[in-house]
């Protein structure tokens, strides 16, 4: 038996079978309306509603409960255009030089490229860091599941924020340095992606895809 603490688990009301279904079908469909906006408002966002959205992602699991991310918000506009100038750069070399015909030719049809004006337009930029060790007083400490962690803190945060019907883009520059950089973040803090969060502007619209068919992603044994 554990030595630690224990204190009893409370999840909320209990619900029948019926209501859970309801609420499962519910956030489904919520969540299948969420989609990656390039075309944001500038009408601003109250600070608290993006503290309550960070605060949810901080409730995820992780390994030995290490909790190993960070998340540095960003909403000052001379920072923002700092950042949207070092991304621009990074995307530059990448669709340039570095990403291949058939990477090319499967961005396509969602129609990115190096230019990233939702940087700046965007309320705010939430860069999800990954601590790659703990500090403490001086010395460091092992952190486990790190990836999958902070992988699933961010699925809390995207939801969080499409939840408070936020639109939300997850872009991932690469390399992703600069960002420790420009943010001041530690030697132990890896940059993990950046969420883009904000209201949609008016009119946005989003490139038609589809999802892989259900029996394609699930498999029941």
């Amino acid at each position: 038996m554990s030595d630690y603490l224990k204190q009893l688990y409370d999840p909320g009301p209990a619900l029948s079978d019926l209501q859970a279904l309801e609420s499962a079908r519910s956030f489904r469909q919520k969540i299948a309306k969420r989609r990656t906006v390039r075309d944001y408002s500038t009408q601003p966002v109250p600070q608290e509603v993006i503290e309550e959205c960070v605060r949810a992602a901080t409730s995820a699991p992780s390994g030995a409960n290490q909790q190993p991310w960070r998340f540095v918000v960003v909403s000052t506009s001379e920072l923002k255009k700092k950042l949207r100038k070092a991304i621009e750069s990074t995307e530059s070399e990448f669709y340039d030089h570095r990403a291949g015909k058939e990477w090319l030719k499967a961005l396509e049809p969602l129609g990115t490229d190096a230019d990233k004006p939702f940087i700046e337009e965007a309320p705010y930029l939430i860069v999800v860091f990954a601590l790659i060790h703990g500090v403490d007083k001086g010395r460091k400490v092992r952190h486990y599941y790190v990836k999958e962690s902070v992988g699933i803190a961010t699925g809390f945060l995207l939801a969080a924020l499409h939840n408070a019907g936020l639109a939300t883009l997850t872009h991932t520059p690469s390399p992703m340095g600069f960002l420790r950089e420009l943010l001041g973040r530690p030697e132990n803090e890896k940059p993990f992606l950046v969420v883009v969060t904000g209201r949609p502007a008016d009119g946005t619209r989003v490139p038609v895809i589809s999802r892989k068919p259900f029996d394609q992603v699930c498999e029941w044994r």
